[in-house]
């Protein structure tokens, strides 16, 4: 699987699972401390994400970080 790919999947389940919560784009990247462009960006798949942003964003959707890769 290219990095791409990988990158696509986990900005969806990122998005999937941001929605199920009730939670905007703009009250994620809050939580974050990110800024609303870079978690547009990130849900879809435009950047790489390092393990310590991933490790944020499912803090702040209050998961383990392994629930981002179960596509």
């Amino acid at each position: 699987m290219s990095d791409s790919k990988i990158q696509v999947k986990v900005g969806l389940q990122i998005q999937r699972i941001r929605e199920l919560k009730g939670l905007s784009q703009q009250d994620l990247a809050a939580k974050c401390n990110f800024e609303k462009s870079n978690m547009s960006r990130l849900e879809a798949g435009k950047v790489n994400p390092t393990i310590s942003t991933l490790e944020k964003v499912a803090s702040a959707l209050e998961i383990n970080i392994i629930e981002l890769f179960n596509f």
